[in-house]
């Protein structure tokens, strides 16, 4: 059925092949022992017991980006206070008002090309999301930034990519790579803390409430977030927002390319709906072949192939106890790519969704679960959904033959692009 082949992620095929092996739990060692708990029940396991591990610990490699108080490196009490100030931003109802904007920024990227030009799919929409999740977020001003944000970011989430204990090396050793990531983050700090302190000195300028929230909110303890607080949390989201939002932008115009059938339907229904455009926020429950794309591809690209805990406290899982010190490793990818959990499930069908299948706990994990589930996963499904509707309300693309592979270590970028056909 793909006319694109399916891209596989070899770590994390490793794993599936082990699990097949020897069952849903085994054990290893890279520097310290892991245990691997793979299907529907071990994510479960791996979601209801958030108090038993250290989010500081298991993904302390973003903080040369991220910041060592973000919230997505933040264990309680600081996780919960920080997440309660972000979330407002991010909550469904402030997503749905931000759908013109997403919509205008799509069209705009578009605009740059002409019908028949070959273009980078990947990089095109890589730019238009992060120029969105700016506007969104932190308004026109700062996303007039977004292209200067974007070099100095680059450097940095180049090297977050790579495993931990290769980081570990770069900065112990102080490599060129590393000192150019670092001359990137001070760029970065210096645009990102300017901004707060302008907003701090006059609360009442025309700024995007989140940006506002972060720097003067306060949660119901009364307690606000430091000017270095605000920094971590302005930088995860924006850096967060477009990276893992445009690689897997850049699987669906991969996968939904490799399915011309599929592809000429949802141009049928999209320019149906949407008519001349621009996509609007009444549009999007109509579209329901652009949805079932959506999930498909983060079923079979998800934003996180794999995903770590690091235990504190001694866990229990299927007789196999799991001592602290241990890092714990489930993978959405291994269950969503398993025949036990989905029909034909090395197949790009969103035609599974349209049929109304309704995954059981456990089953179709892309943004994780918990307590530290993806604050972003309501505006990330948003702006996949805007972004492509905007692209085939235009007429559509065609995929051009290429051969994409899968790079990164936890998430997936296309490498070294998507080319496709604007039609």
């Amino acid at each position: 059925m793909n006319a694109a082949p399916l891209v596989r992620y070899p770590l994390t095929e490793w794993i599936m092949r082990r699990a097949r092996r020897v069952g849903p739990f085994a054990r290893g060692w890279l520097g310290q022992p892991y245990a691997y708990l793979i299907g529907p029940a071990a994510n479960e396991f791996v979601f209801a017991h958030d108090s038993h591990f250290s989010q500081y610990e298991a993904m302390k490699a973003l903080i040369p980006v991220d910041g060592p108080t973000s919230v997505v490196v933040s264990d309680p009490p600081e996780h919960a206070r920080r997440r309660a100030l972000v979330r407002p931003g991010l909550h469904r109802t402030q997503v749905a008002g931000y759908v013109d904007t997403m919509a205008r920024t799509a069209s705009e990227a578009l605009d740059t090309a002409r019908s028949g030009e070959v273009v980078d799919g990947y990089q095109m929409f890589r730019a238009a999301i992060r120029r969105s999740t700016m506007r969104c977020l932190f308004g026109e001003r700062i996303a007039d930034h977004a292209d200067a944000v974007g070099e100095a970011l680059d450097p940095l989430l180049d090297l977050v990519v790579m495993m931990p204990q290769a980081l570990g090396v770069h900065r112990k050793l102080n490599t060129p790579r590393w000192r150019r990531a670092m001359a990137a983050r001070a760029k970065l700090d210096a645009f990102v803390l300017g901004e707060i302190d302008r907003l701090a000195a006059d609360p009442n300028q025309e700024e995007s409430q989140v940006l506002a929230v972060l720097v003067g909110g306060r949660d119901g303890t009364g307690s606000g977030l430091t000017r270095d607080e605000v920094r971590d949390q302005v930088v995860t989201l924006i850096a967060a927002g477009y990276e893992t939002t445009s690689a897997a932008m850049g699987w669906v115009l991969y996968g939904l390319g490799g399915r011309p059938d599929a592809l000429a339907a949802a141009v049928a229904e999209t320019r149906e709906v949407v008519g001349e455009g621009p996509v609007t926020v009444e549009h999007l429950p109509r579209l329901r072949w652009v949805d079932a794309v959506v999930n498909e591809t983060l079923r079979l690209y998800p934003p996180a192939s794999i995903s770590a805990r690091a235990v504190k406290q001694e866990l229990i899982f299927e007789g196999h106890r799991i001592k602290p010190g241990t890092m714990i490793v489930y993978s959405p990818y291994a269950t969503q790519r398993s025949p036990e959990v989905f029909d034909d499930p090395e197949e790009f069908k969103p035609e599974r969704w349209l049929a109304g299948h309704k995954p059981r706990p456990g089953e179709f994990v892309p943004f994780g679960g918990g307590a530290h589930r993806c604050l972003g996963s309501v505006m990330a499904t948003t702006e996949l959904t805007v972004m492509l509707a905007t692209l085939l309300a235009r007429g559509g693309y065609t995929l051009e033959p290429q051969r994409v592979r899968a790079a990164g270590v936890t998430s997936m970028r296309p490498q070294p692009g998507v080319r496709i056909r604007l039609g």
